[in-house]
């Protein structure tokens, strides 16, 4: 059983110094700034060079899945909205803007969007509309980076309804029977890898021809790439070596360079990861999830069902491996690498600190502020490893009002290039923006305070966004049935 105790959470800590104390209190160290410098004096509005460009400022945007393309995974209107708040936002790089699936079957919710010839006129519209918004808040356009995510979600398929239809690297003795794996033959074949490899390859000639500056290859979070990392127990040719489990990324960068030359790639990775945690069925009630514990992982040692985690006891960290596939990416010369943990499917208060959990997490075990800080300390490690990566850090919306503070501490003192911002710019698109503007202050009402009703939304086969905070989506046809899940009806 979880041990209970009592969350004090970000808004009662009126300065910072009261949330230094705190920090201390945690046995945590956090750098904190207690000034905000502004405009030219500013750290995060410094510009950095990435190749031959200059990336205009040090805050970048995370991808997000909006459940909400059409059945085909062409674009909507409310992601139209969405890309266009990226670039109101003031970010430089736009890192992915949207997850994008490469093929249909890989999609994680029957409206993810897809990215292939049918949707790149729409594709291409979502990008300008993007550009224009940014132009005509800043001026101009000419420092701003695009990068389109491409990903295939693996263990965490569903393209055609909430049921799972999981494809995957490698049988998991603790998640398995959690996303209706069933049978070996849900495993990928080495055949049927090359062919994926292909279409990665064609996704990103679409992305060239739209515009995109780089792709990502995303290997974060429990999706496919990230999985075969830590496909320790399979046999041939994409399993057991470090070298085979880094194939996947080796051929479809050196496809990519083939067939669009000028396309710059980046990746996003889970640099760690621990064990599926669960709530804690002694104390949960029908209505309300108990505090997070880990599955029981006895029988499973030493666990080799991951990456970037101790094999002896997986509730910690190892960056062994981690250090050696940003060695493999420098080598590649991919230089744009953004830094995540873990999963929001099993394990997400590591990922995605928050003071709520959604309809399928658990309530807080421990302070939030441990996972933050703990993805800025690895981040921090990194970073003097690899000084040649520009890397993005993130975990960073859960610092709420002071998140400014954070950031500028940590760019400031070169333990991050980029701080990434994700459920945070859904409420509160320009908040660096405001935070760095002599003269503006913080709109307390629009900061996210991590009720994870953008994810509780999708869970439940709904449109993600701000439900609590954003207009739009007060509103929006699916805040009723939202409101009603949560108040115990059925969706």
């Amino acid at each position: 059983m979880t041990a209970p105790f009592k969350l004090v959470r970000i808004p009662t800590l009126k300065t910072t110094a009261a949330l230094r104390e705190h920090v201390a209190s945690l046995g945590l160290e956090l750098g904190i700034d207690d000034e905000i410098l502004t405009n030219e004096q500013s750290p995060l509005r410094q510009g950095i060079t990435w190749g031959d460009r200059t990336i205009g400022n040090r805050w970048a945007i995370h991808p997000m899945e909006g459940w909400d393309g059409t059945a085909t995974g062409g674009v909507t209107e409310p992601m139209i909205r969405r890309w266009q708040r990226f670039g109101e936002s003031g970010a430089k790089l736009i890192w992915g803007g949207e997850a994008m699936a490469v093929r249909p079957d890989g999609r994680a919710n029957p409206r993810q969007l897809i990215i292939n010839r049918e949707n790149q006129a729409g594709i291409a519209q979502l990008r300008e509309t993007l550009l224009n918004a940014h132009r005509e808040k800043f001026g101009t356009t000419d420092d701003v980076v695009i990068g389109f995510q491409l990903t295939h979600s693996g263990r965490f398929c569903r393209p055609h309804s909430k049921v799972w239809e999981s494809r995957i690297a490698y049988r998991h003795p603790l998640l398995d029977t959690k996303f209706n794996v069933q049978s070996d033959d849900q495993i990928f074949t080495d055949d049927q890898l090359r062919e994926l490899v292909d279409a990665y390859i064609a996704a990103a000639k679409v992305a060239a021809d739209i515009g995109a500056d780089f792709v990502d290859i995303k290997h974060c979070h429990g999706y496919l790439l990230h999985e075969f990392l830590g496909a320790h127990t399979r046999p041939g040719p994409y399993g057991g070596s470090f070298e085979n489990r880094t194939r996947m990324v080796r051929e479809i960068v050196a496809g990519i360079r083939a067939a669009a030359p000028g396309l710059a790639i980046g990746v996003r990775l889970s640099a760690f990861d621990f064990v599926p945690f669960r709530p804690d069925p002694a104390l949960s009630q029908p209505a309300k999830p108990g505090p997070g514990m880990p599955e029981d992982f006895s029988k499973c040692l030493p666990y080799r069902y991951g990456f970037g985690v101790n094999q002896e006891n997986p509730l910690e960290y190892d960056l062994t491996e981690t250090k050696q596939f940003l060695q493999l990416l420098s080598d590649l010369d991919i230089k744009l690498v953004n830094l995540s943990a873990g999963s929001p499917y099993y394990n997400p208060h590591i990922q995605r600190p928050a003071a709520y959990p959604p309809s399928d997490g658990y309530q807080p075990h421990e302070d939030p502020l441990i996972s933050v800080v703990r993805q800025l300390k690895v981040v921090a490690e990194l970073k003097a490893a690899f000084p040649n990566l520009l890397l993005v850090g993130s975990a960073y919306s859960y610092l709420q009002d002071y998140l400014p503070n954070v950031a500028q501490y940590y760019v400031r003192n070169g333990l991050v290039d980029f701080v990434g911002l994700g459920r945070m710019v859904l409420s509160y698109p320009h908040v660096l923006a405001d935070a760095t503007t002599a003269g503006k202050l913080l709109e307390p009402k629009l900061i996210c305070r991590t009720f994870s009703d953008c994810t509780t939304a999708p869970r439940i086969g709904l449109r993600s966004g701000c439900y609590p905070l954003d207009p739009y989506y007060k509103t929006f046809e699916d805040a009723a049935p939202l409101k009603a899940f949560k108040s115990g009806a059925t969706p």
